[in-house]
């Protein structure tokens, strides 16, 4: 047999020029690089191996400097949903803090099907110079390190222990996180020396095979059955979840929406799948959501949930809905399933299209049809009126006056639909679910499966490297901007402009309310409760951090001035920061139940009619 031609090269070397070989194929052919670049900061561990590796394939596979291990992974996992899942980051880090540091980011991706490959560097296989700088050695267990941490947060973890596993790892890497089922983050532990340990790399492993992304279609019985079920209903309703964008289905919900007359809901992770003013579309639901689409879920006879985990805010604990049936249609079998409904196991796309032919003629009572377009064309007059209302003077704005003025900013021209919200944690999320009008896929980008403080600017820096032809305006309240704020420093090294809108309500508003809201006294969360004796409470200039840090930012005075600054910050070629003082005491309406564990034994009377409402709340769950 004529051996197959080789090359030596460092085990480190062989995954490089592997991953900067990856080419994404598109539906008609087309090939792009499926991974983008690879965010990096070196230490011992990866600057000598892995870094000189990544030197020289800087032509084909860019570097890119970020100044925190997990702001860098947000920002990787951000490209990866502003790409549909369909291409990606790679992130590494130098060992110790700098791999735990990830840990967060991991598991973002993790809880929401996002994939980022993660390369943190790892301990000496030769263990001769243990234990290194930074090892964390675990007695009893001499194989346990740091990274072993990775392991329940990420899809696939492998520790290269000999240079040619790579030949095997890298590929089980990349078959995980283009999985539509599977899709999430992959680890590869990389120790310092087995990444400059040489071997004899085939040469084929160099020149790998496009990757072509797979649409599973529904099994033949699941339809049938899926398809019974949905003639069956009379008052269906269909939530919207992010694989209905994942598998780019926003034309086929939009076809069975208006064929079969079943209104719409979204998710977190599915608005902006269907535009914001079609006539079916009622919205958000759930704990955050709207009263249009929480209204028609509590009286559908079936939940048709599309591309969904069906997480408790969506469902509001499994209260908002128990008198529905349910159909999951769900490319991954782990969450078609949940509620005990029906599963339909297939690609978003696929699954409509198919789904709607078998049910064809069929369509949802007429009155239930009519009834939905009118309750989400008075909600989107209301939302309307939320957000242009006047703020009286003296009187401190909220997250929906905020909105109103940044959406609004934008000239006539249509411009406005070219925006990308980024947010994460807090009251925002909540605000913009119900609020932002999203025209286009994309234009709404919230991590609310996590929901991660400090995914906010590094996430809308991963973004901006995937859709730089859009204007990306990150909302971010001031509890998370000083969690984390560095990569407003990175934005301005990669020439990358963010619109950051920091809303500061002196503390963490949000859960000042949900404390209260439980029947407990407020305590450590605003910041003026939490001076210690000796303390002093000093506000926080975040205009003048932002400028330090060589953003141009402003500390504007009321919604009106926000509204202008808006309008000069779109014109802008460098990131901006744009400060505006809240209130946490307003919130919009709509919402539903959302469980919380309410102490059952309390001596403030508050926490005990705070309980009674929670029993109230149990006894509506879906058992």
């Amino acid at each position: 047999m004529r051996p197959e031609k080789t090359v030596r090269l460092t085990m480190a070397q062989a995954l490089v020029k592997h991953l900067a070989a990856l080419q994404l194929q598109g539906p008609g052919g087309e090939l792009q690089p499926w991974c983008a670049g690879v965010f990096a900061i070196y230490g011992h561990g990866n600057v000598a191996g892995l870094g000189e590796a990544l030197w020289a394939e800087r032509g084909r596979l860019p570097t890119y400097r970020a100044h925190n291990e997990q702001a860098m992974g947000h920002a990787a996992v951000a490209y990866a949903k502003a790409q549909m899942r369909r291409r990606v980051m790679a992130v590494t880090s130098s060992i110790g803090p700098g791999a735990t540091n990830l840990l967060t980011a991991a598991a973002v991706a993790q809880v929401d099907r996002l994939p980022v490959l993660l390369l943190p560097s790892d301990t000496f296989v030769s263990r001769a110079p243990d234990p290194v700088l930074q090892q964390i050695e675990v007695f009893g267990q001499g194989d346990v390190n740091a990274n072993d941490a990775f392991r329940p947060l990420v899809r696939y973890f492998d520790r290269i222990v000999r240079p040619e596993q790579i030949l095997s790892a890298l590929p089980r890497a990349v078959q995980v996180m283009t999985d539509p089922a599977l899709c999430g983050p992959a680890c590869l532990a990389l120790p310092q020396d087995v990444q400059a340990e040489a071997f004899d790399c085939p040469a084929d492993f160099l020149e790998p095979e496009p990757i072509v992304m797979r649409r599973p279609a529904p099994d033949p019985a699941e339809l049938a059955r899926a398809a019974e079920l949905l003639r069956s209903a009379r008052r269906p309703l269909l939530i919207a979840g992010g694989g209905v964008l994942y598998s780019e289905a926003g034309e086929a919900l939009r076809v069975f929406a208006e064929k079969h007359g079943v209104p719409v809901a979204e998710s977190h992770g599915g608005k902006s799948s269907l535009a914001w003013d079609h006539p079916l579309n009622a919205g958000a639901v759930g704990v955050d959501g709207g009263p249009a689409a929480n209204e028609l879920a509590a009286e559908a006879d079936l939940v048709v949930a599309v591309g969904t985990r069906l997480q408790d805010f969506t469902t509001g604990s499994r209260a908002l809905f128990p008198q529905a049936r349910l159909l999951g249609l769900n490319v991954q079998p782990f969450d078609a399933i949940k509620g005990r409904g029906c599963a339909l196991v297939a690609d978003a796309r696929l699954g409509l299209e198919q789904l709607g032919a078998a049910v064809a003629g069929w369509r949802a009572d007429a009155a239930w049809t009519a009834r939905a377009q009118s309750a989400a064309a008075r909600w989107n007059a209301r939302v309307t009126e939320i957000t242009t209302a006047p703020v009286a003077p003296g009187v401190l704005p909220y997250e929906g006056e905020v909105i109103g003025a940044v959406r609004d900013s934008a000239p006539d021209d249509g411009s406005a639909a070219n925006d990308i919200a980024v947010c994460a944690a807090g009251t925002l999320p909540a605000e913009l679910h119900k609020l932002w009008r999203a025209a286009a896929p994309g234009g709404y980008h919230v991590e609310y499966g996590f929901s991660c403080m400090g995914y906010e600017i590094a996430g809308g820096l991963g973004v901006k490297l995937a859709r730089p032809e859009r204007e990306v305006v990150v909302f971010v309240g001031d509890g998370s901007y000083l969690m984390m704020n560095s990569e407003i420093s990175s934005s301005l090294l990669l020439g990358l402009k963010l619109i950051v809108v920091v809303l500061d309500n002196q503390g963490y508003g949000c859960i000042q309310r949900l404390q209260n809201a439980t029947g407990s006294a407020s305590a450590n969360n605003l910041l003026v409760d939490c001076v210690a004796e000796g303390g002093v409470h000093v506000p926080v200039d975040f205009a003048a951090h932002a400028r330090a840090l060589g953003a141009e930012a402003v500390h504007v005075k009321d919604v009106a001035e926000l509204k202008t600054e808006m309008a000069r910050a779109r014109q802008a070629t460098r990131t901006q920061v744009l400060v505006i003082d809240t209130t946490h005491t307003r919130t919009t309406e709509g919402g539903c139940w959302w469980e919380v564990g309410v102490p059952e034994v309390s001596e403030r009377g508050k926490v005990r009619a705070a309980h009674q409402q929670w029993q109230a709340g149990k006894a509506r769950q879906r058992a």
